[in-house]
């Protein structure tokens, strides 16, 4: 059945990938295989040759991915049988999250497992009958080999083509069952959140925090609901366990503590060897928990966690001209397995005077439990005692134990940056900027530093320059002066809701007004079945429409950030309180209702969806300080020090769009006030800036 067509080859090394603009594509370009990027050709030519296609899937900074490209696709036999009897195609999840979605979703349901790299054979129109992740060269581990796996889908191919082709009809028709189905029963949105509750609850870890076993994920929404659930509803038991995971979390080796920011997971439960690779969507996502967590537990636990991982985005994904790149990879070279995040004793010793080495590596658990299992030399530091434990017999007092480990901390940073650093990638998403630009504004109101909150601007300043247009949205992807790839839900909805966050930060209409428009977009464009939004709008998505990418699909569970309509409802809701408008708040839960009965009981995975639900019944919070003397800007301190999950703070009278029904008469000349108003009613004026911190900690009845 297949034959060879040299007449779709471009040479012996396949450089259809040296222009792409992705740099995962890229670094593929001298392999000694076929690829094709994304796109209508490679399926043409699989019809026109009769040809099953391989479809590798993977990112810049996944370490699995560079291994089966070292080892996999390096290999000259497994080119030359791809190059015999397939046509190739090479996809960047972070470039095409909408291709990622499906083909994830086919291969899961084929396997029960997904991830990436993602290795899939297709039909010649798209579908999937056979799939798996990382694939050696040749048997090894307990895994089959590629090239055994290619000899073996050749044949199958050749001799049992109608086969193949009830397989991938057979995924396709589980797919549509699992799309279909609908939560027995009619369970209400408050049981749905007391069923999340439970869940989460039941899958946290007492000893280490966060949720479930190895490996780790970091999980910030079901923090995030874990904060709002002690703050409404006084579940005591959700505040403990929201804290033991950001201790845990920032004490562990997942976070860099010489560079700053988070790593992906953690290979263990105690988080304390991490997979490497550093993504802006993670430190985003907790970036924002980290400073809830500091408004509910206080400013100087988590102070250092948060600077550090501004730190990390600023020095590392920053871009000068406005936003943020994508990620950071976990290796530097090829066969590396984060050398540059790990150290040696004698490589401290080497860079630390002898009181400075005691102190750091006893701090840090240098030799303990972050030592690295295929070399347990290299450590990855973490905090393992108490710097009072640590410094014990080194004769210093808590004060010059800090001192020298600060001391320490900047030398060991130095000798770091003479490593090679880990390739970055500077591609600019939508989504990404989005929940950057909303982490910045909460982190730059917190702390008080308009330059976090300065920055924020200039991201979302940029991107509705160049990569957004009216009735279209905001391209997936800024190139230059332009926007590339229209059409997708997540860049829209969390767009949106950084530009929400921003305006309550700022009381800068403008992004009210640039929120609003994208949301009536995704009202307009994106609904589907039981008014739930799909991730791609027909009218505007301007990809290659293949047969697998045509049909309709729902982000409604949170993998592990917060799906693409739980984001949407929460920029409605938020933005809706913002402005007092019914309508915003009506389409929050409007989505709410057919989120519930969709996904059922999901537990870890639908804490976004049940955060909103959580938040539709929390009375949103509007404070407005009035006057001008240096009083005021210690209550606009106070007013933003408190953990409170809908609050708004205007420094003066909110202008339109922006309200606060309620609002007394404005004040006799220069006098100085703080209004906290809850629906359509305002408290007494507030003078004192302790009084106005309680005000705003005590959660008002739920409506």
């Amino acid at each position: 059945m297949a034959s060879e067509s040299p007449s779709h080859r471009t040479g012996p090394s396949g450089r259809r990938l040296a222009g792409a603009r992705s740099s995962y594509l890229r670094s593929a370009a001298e392999q000694a295989i076929d690829w094709h990027p994304w796109g209508p050709e490679p399926f043409e030519i699989a019809r026109r040759t009769h040809r099953p296609i391989l479809l590798d899937i993977g990112a810049s900074w996944c370490h699995w991915c560079h291994v089966m490209d070292e080892g996999t696709y390096s290999d000259p036999e497994v080119a030359r049988l791809l190059q015999q009897g397939f046509v190739a195609v090479k996809v960047d999840r972070d470039e095409h999250p909408e291709v990622d979605r499906r083909y994830q979703r086919q291969v899961g349901a084929l396997t029960g497992e997904g991830g990436w790299p993602l290795t899939a054979f297709l039909t010649p129109d798209g579908n999937v009958f056979l799939g798996g992740t990382y694939f050696p060269a040749i048997d090894a581990q307990g895994r089959p080999g590629l090239r055994r796996l290619l000899k073996e889908v050749r044949r199958l191919w050749e001799e049992e083509p109608v086969e193949l082709q009830h397989h991938a009809q057979a995924i396709q028709d589980a797919l549509r069952r699992y799309a279909s189905r609908r939560t027995e029963g009619n369970s209400s949105v408050e049981e749905f959140v007391r069923s999340v509750r439970r869940r989460i609850h039941d899958s946290a870890d007492p000893v280490n925090g966060g949720f479930g076993d190895a490996p780790k994920f970091p999980h910030p929404t079901g923090i995030e609901f874990l904060l709002w659930d002690e703050f409404a509803n006084g579940v005591e038991e959700s505040g403990v366990k929201a804290r033991l995971a950001l201790d845990r979390m920032a004490a562990g080796g997942v976070y860099d503590h010489i560079g700053g920011g988070f790593h992906r997971y953690s290979v263990d439960e105690g988080w304390h060897i991490p997979h490497f690779e550093k993504m802006a969507v993670d430190n985003s996502a907790l970036l924002e928990s980290y400073v809830h967590g500091a408004e509910r537990f206080g400013r100087e636990r988590y102070a250092p966690t948060i600077r550090g991982t501004i730190r990390w985005l600023d020095g590392v994904l920053g871009d000068p001209e406005g936003g943020w790149g994508s990620s950071q990879d976990a290796d530097n070279a090829p066969g590396d397995d984060g050398s540059y995040y790990t150290w040696t004793r004698a490589e401290l010793h080497a860079a630390l005077d002898p009181v400075e080495f005691r102190v750091f590596t006893r701090y840090f658990g240098v030799g303990s439990d972050g030592r690295m299992p295929e070399d347990p030399e290299r450590s990855v530091l973490f905090e393992l005692f108490p710097l009072d434990e640590a410094a014990e017999g080194s004769g210093l007092s808590r004060e010059d134990a800090q001192a020298t480990l600060d001391r320490a901390i900047e030398k060991v940073r130095t000798a770091r940056e003479r490593r090679a650093e880990p390739p970055i990638d500077r591609a600019q998403y939508a989504n990404l900027n989005g929940g950057l630009i909303a982490a910045y504004a909460h982190a730059g109101a917190f702390l008080g530093d308009s330059a976090l909150v300065d920055r924020a601007r200039r991201a979302a300043d940029r991107f509705l320059a160049h990569a957004y247009r009216p009735g279209h949205g905001v391209a997936h992807r800024l190139e230059g002066s332009d926007g590339v790839g229209y059409g997708m839900l997540e860049d829209q909805a969390e767009f949106a809701r950084g530009l929400v966050e921003l305006a309550g930060t700022t009381s800068d209409p403008e992004y009210a007004l640039r929120a609003r428009e994208l949301l009536t977009l995704i009202d307009r464009e994106f609904r589907g079945e039981d008014g739930l939004l799909q991730d791609l709008a027909p009218s505007l998505y301007d990809g290659s429409e293949i047969v697998s990418t045509s049909a309709p699909s729902y982000p409604l569970e949170d993998s592990p950030h917060r799906s693409a309509n739980a984001t949407a409802a929460l920029a409605a809701l938020r933005l809706g309180a913002l402005a007092e408008d019914e309508s915003l708040r009506s389409f929050a839960e409007g989505l709410i209702d057919p989120i519930v009965h969709r996904v059922g009981d999901g537990g870890l995975f639908v804490a976004g969806s049940a955060l909103v639900a959580g938040l539709l019944r929390t009375p949103p919070v509007k404070v407005v300080i009035e006057g001008s003397v240096p009083g005021a800007s210690a209550l606009e301190r106070a007013a933003r020090e408190p953990y409170h999950p809908m609050r708004w703070v205007f420094r003066g009278r909110p202008p339109e769009p922006f309200r606060a029904s309620g609002l007394p008469k404005g004040p006799d000349g220069e006098a100085v006030r703080a209004l906290v108003c809850v629906g359509t009613s305002c408290r007494a004026p507030i003078t004192d800036p302790t009084e106005l911190a309680r005000a705003i900690a005590a959660p008002a009845p739920a409506s």
